[in-house]
Parts: C-alpha cells; sequence; structure tokens
C-alpha cells in the first residue's frame, strides 16, 4: 500500500485559497532534508500565491540546501554554534529576513527554539508544522511519544509560533490511524506524506487572517 491509498482526514478543508495581491513574501528555515520546503516551493507554482525569498539553515550540510539550488532559491547559512546565546542567533536571522524584505516566516523541519525576539519581530506571521495532533506530544520525539502512548490516531499540526513550544493557534490539522505494525520510520513517513498537502494552506491562512482578508 502506497502512501497515497492511507486513509486520512485534513481539517479544515479548503478548496479556495485567496489571490493574495501582491504575492505575500516567504523565507523558510529549515534543518533537515527540506521535503517540505521542495513541497511549499511547487505550491507556489499552481496553488499559493507566494514568492519564496530565501531559505535559512542552521548546518552547511543541511539538505534543504540542494533543494534551494534545485529551483535556484537564494539560501543563507548561519550557524547557531557561532553565537553566544539563542538571541543573538535570532537577532542574525532577523538581519537576514530584513535583508530579503519577508512577510512570513515557515518553519519547516527547524531544530531550533526560537526567543521572543524573533517571535515579536514576526507576531502572527510565524507557521510551525509539528508531528502531532497538538496540544497532544509536544516537544521532540512527538512520534515516539504517540507510538509508546498506544494512541490511536496521530497526524500533524500546522500551528502559529509563541513563546511557549508548539502552543500558538492551531491553523490546520491532518489526522491518520496508527496501525499495530506501524513504527517510528513508517508513521514518520505517513506524516510527512499529510504535511506536505497541509503546510501551503496553513500558509494561506495564516496570511488571510494576518491581512483581515474576507
Amino acid at each position: 500500500m502506497s502512501n497515497k491509498d492511507i486513509p486520512y482526514i485534513i481539517s479544515p478543508e479548503i478548496i479556495d485559497i485567496p489571490e493574495f495581491k501582491p504575492k505575500i513574501k516567504l523565507a523558510i528555515m529549515a534543518s533537515g532534508k527540506g521535503t517540505n520546503f521542495e513541497a511549499i516551493i511547487k505550491s507556489t507554482i499552481y496553488k499559493l500565491a507566494a514568492e519564496i525569498q530565501c531559505l535559512i539553515v542552521n548546518k552547511e550540510e543541511c539538505g534543504a540546501i540542494n533543494i534551494a539550488k534545485k529551483y535556484n532559491i537564494k539560501y543563507e547559512v548561519i550557524n547557531h554554534k557561532d553565537y553566544g546565546s539563542r538571541e543573538e542567533f535570532d537577532i542574525a536571522i532577523i538581519g537576514i529576513l530584513k535583508k530579503y524584505n519577508v512577510d512570513f516566516i515557515v518553519m519547516a523541519g527547524w531544530m531550533r527554539i526560537v526567543t521572543p525576539t524573533l517571535i515579536q519581530s514576526f507576531k502572527k506571521r510565524i507557521i510551525n508544522i509539528h508531528p502531532s495532533l497538538l496540544p497532544s506530544f509536544k516537544g521532540t520525539n512527538a512520534i515516539e511519544q504517540a507510538i509508546e502512548s498506544k494512541v490511536k490516531i496521530t497526524g500533524c499540526t500546522a500551528h502559529i509560533v509563541e513563546e511557549q513550544v508548539d502552543s500558538g493557534e492551531i491553523l490546520i490539522q491532518g489526522v491518520l490511524p496508527i496501525k499495530e505494525s506501524d513504527t517510528s520510520a513508517s508513521l514518520l513517513c505517513k506524516i510527512q506524506d499529510i504535511e506536505h498537502k497541509i503546510l501551503y494552506k496553513a500558509i494561506a491562512i495564516a496570511a488571510k487572517n494576518y491581512l483581515n482578508l474576507p
């Protein structure tokens, strides 16, 4: 059975995506392979009226860089180890965001906790994707937490980033069953497939809300 055959529910099920004029300007922050990053790129071609201004990564070996090169998107490497505090690191990130005139930030596999300095600079304009049905299983190892707790369903949540980790306004969720045969790896694969389906919709919801569009 392929991931396309896995039963899932998305709520809210958005059909009409607003036609943002001018297009919203995005920065993507990633620490991993960049599969959600690529899904967002593809959504801007056919579905989402947005332009990706830049990719920000926190390590040279981040796989998302290869995707940025593939689609000719500018990227910035900013190593958190070069800064004395999380706040100093976030101030440097803010400088990059201003450089690219960014409207909204999408944390697509960004493995760093951001500080109030960044959150307040882009209030209600930072979106994160988390591999659980928040408010359940916050923080790291969310998939393992779900399996160990023997819950029967799980999924992913796109939400606004606030100062408390994984506690911001929920924008959209995807739900799927956990099978007895599921492992952390198999469940991760299924959840990521749904993340690719909902993240561009979360961006649209966040932008619509922030811009007070009907």
